[in-house]
């Protein structure tokens, strides 16, 4: 999966459902120069939370590549982090250095925690037809 697919949990969950091992999104996300700090740092929240969203309820671990520096008016904000199937982040790199990290990751998680958060057998697909509409009509 790749860039804007990350903010799909449909994309994240059938990923995961086919026997994906993990979850990798590389990423070119950031903001505009001008924007300010206080909503800067609410979307590089709300990056952050989707993707351990993602590692917990699917059972996986999620590797969030992001680019860092600045190209025209764009500053890419780095911050590539790792985290386990319970969401927790193992390894968080800077926001303005290019960096390669090796991060070791057990994924035998993964099973066990399936096990004792089922959230793939109990889900309750009869009442997912909505969501193969693009729009639901208002009846």
């Amino acid at each position: 999966l790749i860039c804007w697919d990350q903010w799909y949990p449909e994309a994240a969950r059938i990923t995961a459902m086919m026997g994906a091992d993990l979850l990798v999104y590389p990423t070119a996300i950031g903001w505009a120069l001008q924007q300010d700090e206080a909503t800067n740092a609410e979307q590089y929240d709300a990056w952050k939370t989707i993707q351990r969203s993602h590692a917990v309820a699917n059972g996986i671990h999620v590797i969030a590549v992001n680019r860092t520096g600045v190209e025209g008016n764009m500053r890419f904000w780095g911050g590539s982090f790792v985290c386990n199937p319970f969401g927790t982040v193992l390894c968080q790199l800077p926001h303005e250095l290019e960096l390669v990290h090796v991060q070791e990751i057990d994924l035998s998680l993964t099973a066990y925690y399936r096990v004792h958060w089922p959230f793939f057998r109990d889900r309750r697909i009869d009442s997912y037809q909505g969501i193969l509409a693009r729009f639901l009509d208002k009846e």
